[in-house]
């Protein structure tokens, strides 16, 4: 691996065009020094694949000016060779555990090349800096250390600089622990609404459990389904089962039904079959969390109201996501 170049990233014409990362498969996982978030950027290796489309960005975003009193000399040195020196400047620790877990789980094998890149920011003798990695077979490994107001701004605010196809980050506080961790309270909530991504939000993350994505019949939801089977086979082992929740055991048939018609789409779309499905009876919210309690993320997609119930509407993914134990994606 060569030894990173300083290059100003001031102007937009360092950055890759969008319309080639569009074609790739990008994976933006933000961490805060928890062990919650280095069990995020585990979690993305196996997303990923190991795929040559497949780049992962880690993250971590501090406040504006965060104590950094040294100015001078010392910023200069550390921006110019962020991995290289021992300087404990805030978050460059993170995203050196982050490179050396990619490099553990055999994500950085063969020949990479490496670019260092920064973006000044005014009041903040730092700035943005980050470390691109490329593999000659097109693939992108990245460490960005990032300045923002706030973490759920900095984290909107690198979305926009990506496209990203999933945004992987740790809930404030732990599903079973009930422990908050680092990131500033309702960070996970901002970004899961805000975000026009896909977003999976990490808590107590167990791999190898598969997902379970909930349905309604509406289009949008199958939409999310198809979107989210998609990403389920990017993984060693696929693992994705489906539920529908209805109010009424008068309507189970109905349910049943839509699985069925879930389990065609998917089969004769994407040669993609579901591991196992469920109609539940009962409140929508209640009823996804204890059915998803055992996987490893639940997964719910946008959807809009209809007569026969309101599974997935703006609040639900929300409301699962509060309530929920275990990790959640909300699919976009």
């Amino acid at each position: 691996m060569k030894i990173p170049i300083f290059i100003d990233d001031s102007g937009q014409g360092r950055e890759v065009e969008n319309e080639e990362r569009n074609n790739r498969f990008r994976i933006l996982v933000c961490i805060d020094g928890e062990d919650e978030g280095y069990r995020c950027l585990q979690y993305a290796t196996r997303m990923g694949g190991v795929r040559a489309d497949c780049d992962i960005v880690l993250l971590h975003v501090r406040p504006i000016d965060q104590g950094l009193a040294t100015g001078g000399l010392q910023v200069r040195l550390a921006r110019e060779n962020m991995l290289s020196w021992g300087l404990d400047l805030p978050g460059i620790r993170y995203l050196k555990k982050g490179l050396s877990m990619l490099v553990d789980e055999k994500e950085m094998e063969g020949e990479w090349t490496s670019e260092m890149f920064h973006s000044d920011i005014e009041g903040d003798p730092l700035g943005d800096n980050k470390i691109e990695y490329r593999h000659k077979s097109g693939r992108q490994i990245v460490l960005k250390l990032k300045t923002a107001p706030d973490v759920a701004s900095g984290i909107l605010d690198q979305y926009e600089l990506g496209p990203y196809n999933v945004i992987i980050l740790g809930s404030e506080v732990s599903g079973r622990s009930r422990l908050r961790s680092a990131l500033a309270p309702r960070t996970s909530e901002k970004v899961a609404l805000h975000s026009p991504c896909s977003v999976f939000v990490s808590r107590d993350l167990v791999a190898g459990n598969g997902h379970l994505v909930c349905v309604d019949g509406t289009p949008k939801s199958f939409e999310a389904a198809r979107l989210e089977a998609r990403i389920a086979s990017r993984f060693p082992e696929p693992k994705l089962s489906a539920v529908c929740v209805v109010p009424e055991k008068s309507m189970v048939g109905e349910a049943e039904s839509i699985i069925r018609r879930l389990e065609h789409v998917l089969t004769s779309e994407l040669d993609f079959n579901l591991k196992g499905t469920y109609v539940r009876v009962g409140d929508t919210v209640d009823e996804i969390v204890a059915a998803g309690r055992d996987y490893s993320a639940i997964v719910l997609g946008g959807s809009a109201k209809s007569t026969l119930r309101r599974m997935i509407t703006s609040s639900i993914p929300l409301d699962v996501l509060r309530k929920a134990p275990n990790s959640v994606m909300i699919v976009r």
